[in-house]
């Protein structure tokens, strides 16, 4: 029983990583290597379990009560903690676990058939919990064929209902960030004329997309959002082949996820695989001019260009920010516009001259975007502004990025009142992790009265930032995890002061 309650609760915490890895067996192993002191913790009960038969050689009561007391050790520290994303259960999941199962009788079987019982069977058996740590992967493997069939049937599916709606206009978003953000504000302003689907949340991998198309989209709809998210080569240009966009647009290049991708170049040519599934004709990319990767990149597609400041098609210019809002006045052409937004930050204002340029150039007269642009919500978690009595919180927590992290240090910069940053910093960039992580916690000691570091392991390379500029060690605060974080800030002594928190970033289980 033991035994069993160990291996369960062990297969379903690596079943549970292996969904956040997208079941992506190399991300997996990845993630057992930066969690290895973790991983031998939850087998080194059992390993003492099976260590307990060889030694004694025999299966008697005290033999037995010993190694079901390292068992339920392994119980014990095995427990399930609270998760941020808790494991869905989803089909694909139950057919792992299926097969994980009979895996797991057929080779009981075999053990007691071929050994008979003995304490070498037990031992032997013990091995099972030990391979928790695989097992999800091996029955992955084996359901491989199956999963392939079953994807393709709806992959099918969907490309049948866009193929049934002729007059559907589809827009694809993609980029290392901004994609989401510029997607909802685009929502709002093409609603202005137009019945428009948009993915919802951060649904932006193949399947996710197929779910959208199969339970959502219908007739009615004249336009379509479909935000394309990838962290290998490839993978936009199947999400472009089942819903086969007519304009795109790309919001940012950058070193997000290069983990994966292994270089910026597959990064670029991943994000331009949106740009090439285009229509030569009437296809129209729209692109963020103030992206060095996006802007150096030969595109041969009918391009629209937008940025802050000037030399595009739409650009923005005259941008005043203040606690309360932006001002900014947009130009294309001969034409300019005055707009205003609740929303704080250059970064949203180039995200919005995006949503802006399509809307616009889709048929929505300036005039018209107005109202549309000051009614623009924060998209939670996306810098999202939280004002209470005591405290402001600026809640950026959905993910994190070099430029994102700048821009969201800037926003904390415009407020008034003790300026406090909690972050655990950001992951998936490869080789310039560390890098990319002191330069952030150098750029927090500009701005920030307290910071603290969320994550013994990935606060390193914010507090050696943070020392590189001098910042003062008696505010700098190093919390084991957020719970921990949060406390702290209530315990911070402001001087009468209201505390303004930056939650920059909130790493998923996996982490």
């Amino acid at each position: 029983m033991a035994l069993g309650a160990s291996c369960g609760l062990n297969f379903i915490h690596y079943m549970h990583m292996f969904q956040l890895n997208s079941y992506h067996a190399d991300e997996q192993f990845r993630w057992i290597g930066k969690n290895i002191k973790d991983v031998i913790m939850r087998h080194v009960f059992t390993i003492g379990a099976i260590l307990t038969f060889i030694i004694c050689g025999e299966t008697n009561a005290s033999t037995c009560f010993i190694a079901a007391a390292f068992l339920f050790l392994g119980i014990v520290f095995s427990a399930p903690k609270k998760a941020k994303k808790k494991l869905v259960f989803t089909p694909r999941v139950m057919r792992m676990t299926v097969t994980s199962v009979i895996l797991y009788v057929l080779l009981i079987l075999l053990v007691f058939l071929t050994l008979g019982m003995g304490y070498a069977s037990l031992a032997i058996t013990m091995c099972v919990q030990i391979l928790t740590l695989v097992m999800a992967m091996i029955a992955n493997l084996i359901n491989k064929p199956v999963e392939l069939m079953i994807n393709r049937h709806y992959i099918n599916d969907a490309k049948r209902i866009i193929n049934g709606l002729p007059d559907l206009t589809v827009v694809g978003l993609t980029g290392s960030y901004g994609k989401t953000s510029t997607k909802f504000y685009l929502e709002k302003l093409l609603g202005a004329k137009y019945n428009v689907l948009m993915t919802p949340e951060s649904y932006n991998t193949t399947m996710g997309v197929v779910k959208v198309v199969r339970g959502q989209l219908n007739a009615t709809h004249e336009i379509f959002l479909c935000e394309m998210g990838a962290k290998n080569v490839g993978e936009i240009k199947e999400i472009c082949d089942i819903v086969k966009p007519k304009h795109g647009i790309i919001t940012s290049i950058g070193p997000q996820h290069l983990e994966t991708f292994k270089s910026i170049d597959n990064i670029i040519k991943t994000k331009f695989e949106l740009a090439d599934s285009l229509p030569d004709n009437d296809g129209i990319i729209f692109l963020n001019y103030d992206n060095e990767y996006i802007a150096k990149h030969e595109c041969n597609k009918n391009k629209v260009t937008y940025s802050l400041g000037g030399g595009t098609d739409y650009y923005a210019d005259n941008i005043s920010v203040s606690e309360n809002g932006t001002q900014f006045t947009v130009h294309n052409g001969n034409e300019e516009k005055q707009f205003a937004t609740k929303l704080i930050g250059s970064h949203n204002v180039q995200n919005i001259v995006g949503a802006i340029a399509v809307a616009n150039t889709l048929g929505v007269p300036f005039a018209d975007l107005v109202m549309p642009v000051k009614r623009l919500e924060c998209v939670p978690h996306r810098l999202q502004i939280i004002k209470g009595t005591s405290k402001t919180i600026i809640d950026d927590a959905f993910n994190s990025n070099p430029t994102g992290a700048k821009a969201a240090l800037d926003t904390l910069a415009v407020f008034d009142g003790f300026k406090i940053l909690v972050s655990p910093g950001m992951v998936e960039l490869g080789e310039k992790e560390y890098e990319l992580n002191k330069r952030f916690g150098e750029q927090a000691a500009e701005i920030c009265d307290f910071v603290i570091a969320v994550g013994e392991r990935q606060a390193v390379p914010i507090v050696d930032g943070l020392k590189a500029k001098g910042y003062p060690e008696e505010k700098t605060y190093v919390a084991k995890n957020l719970n921990e974080a949060l406390a702290k800030v209530e315990n911070i002594k402001t001087g009468g002061e209201k505390k303004i928190v930056l939650l920059e970033n909130d790493l998923p289980d996996n982490y």
